[in-house]
């Protein structure tokens, strides 16, 4: 697909698809008012001296936080699953299934940067500068390698697949480095163009912080559309 396409079918497939996008932001919100509760419980829990309680209560916080984290980390995988496919459906949630992808995913991620850190690591107990410039590259290059990798993890579902660095980086030419660079670079303008759209009713008292905050929820949740089709289409390509 060329450029365009792909831009002009990951504007549209949010839109196509208001009734996933809607669980999204519930899904979201939810995971917002756990992390308040948790919070307001924590700081509770000190002042009343009820260390335990409270402790419990991060402990429920953060597992519930990391389950729903990883749920919407595997249901963007599916997401990327039918760009690749060039479907226009929006997938369903299946918690275990979506929480078990996401997991594969954060290991991919981990896998993905590690390698950098390391070789930057050894490069600069030789020279601070050599390290820091051959860790930048490496990072840039890591970076898209792992957009691939999350790509043949949604392709595939095998955690194998998503971890042979070598053919991300086959597939990574084969689509054409220029053309990964371009798309990353139009989804994070457009993004950022209506994340300050979205911020501009922030000023203007509270209501204009209600308002900023139901459009920065939106946007937030048409952005992780957008970008994870887009992501798709153009691993179609490969």
């Amino acid at each position: 697909m060329e450029i365009g396409e792909i831009i002009s079918d990951a504007i549209r497939y949010p839109l196509n698809n208001m009734k996933s996008l809607l669980i999204y932001i519930v899904i979201m919100f939810v995971m917002a008012l756990i992390i308040i509760f948790t919070g307001i419980g924590l700081v509770a829990g000190q002042e009343t001296n009820q260390v335990f309680a409270s402790g419990i209560i991060g402990i429920i916080g953060l597992i519930l936080i990391i389950i729903i984290g990883l749920l919407v980390d595997g249901y963007g995988l599916d997401i990327i699953k039918l760009g690749i496919d060039k479907s226009d459906a929006a997938p369903e949630i299946d918690i275990a299934r979506q929480v078990i992808a996401g997991l594969k995913y954060l290991i991919v991620c981990i896998v993905y940067f590690i390698i950098p850190f390391i070789v930057m690591g050894l490069l600069s107990a030789v020279n601070d500068t050599l390290g820091l410039i051959v860790g930048i590259i490496l990072l840039i290059i890591f970076g898209l390698a792992l957009i691939m990798g999350e790509c043949r993890l949604a392709n595939t579902g095998s955690l194998g697949e998503a971890l042979n660095v070598p053919e991300a980086i086959k597939d990574l030419q084969a689509i054409g480095i220029f053309k990964v660079l371009i798309v990353i670079i139009i989804v994070c303008i457009i993004a950022g163009i209506l994340s300050w759209i979205a911020g501009l009713f922030g000023g203007l008292g509270d209501i204009g912080s209600f308002i900023s905050a139901i459009l920065s929820a939106i946007v937030s949740a048409y952005t992780f559309f957008f970008g994870h089709r887009a992501t798709g289409l153009l691993y179609s390509d490969a």
